[in-house]
């Protein structure tokens, strides 16, 4: 990746932030009161700040009052409980639910993340989304079945991001939850 001034850093993660509210379409207020939206906000925030947070992994959440529920698929276990323990601390909340799923671990999972990574984020038109600390097309690896997350900038990017997956050999199966960006 290329190196950036601390200015465009936070452009960028910014930019992540964007992507991490709008990954999987059910990180949401439920009820939408002004509490409920800065305990929102704070989750997001929280979820984007873990460290071992990456490509890898697909962290949604639902807020609903003082509870919050965490969704989603994560590759390493220590991220279910440090997204638990991020968001429990947020002023407001009073419950946490994590139904966040942990991937198995599996050398053969691992080596097809590796692919999946270089034949999407090596492919020159997705050069452009290869920014900041998670970038936007998350890959989700489960026992050799795919499952592509995130937001792309058109329905072109969007197939040939299915295309591109398809193509790393020991893949079982490609699922393409792609969301194109509205302009």
């Amino acid at each position: 990746m290329k190196k950036f001034g601390l200015g465009l850093a936070v452009l960028i993660a910014a930019s992540a932030l964007a992507v991490a509210q709008s990954n999987q379409g059910n990180r949401q207020t439920l009820g939408g009161t002004p509490s409920q939206d800065r305990i929102a906000r704070e989750v997001r925030h929280e979820l984007l700040l873990l460290p071992y947070y990456s490509v890898f992994d697909n962290l949604a959440y639902q807020v609903n009052g003082d509870t919050v529920t965490l969704l989603g698929q994560v590759a390493h276990p220590v991220l279910k409980d440090d997204a638990a323990n991020a968001v429990k601390h947020i002023e407001g909340v009073q419950k946490v639910i994590n139904n966040i799923q942990v991937l198995p671990t599996s050398p053969m999972d691992d080596q097809i993340r590796r692919a999946e990574f270089r034949a999407i984020y090596g492919y020159p038109t997705f050069e452009k989304y290869d920014y900041g600390p998670v970038p936007p097309i998350h890959i989700i690896v489960d026992h050799g079945h795919v499952t592509l997350e995130g937001v792309v900038d058109s329905e072109s990017d969007k197939n040939v991001a299915e295309i591109q997956a398809k193509s790393v050999p020991g893949v079982f199966s490609v699922t393409n939850n792609l969301r194109v960006e509205k302009p």
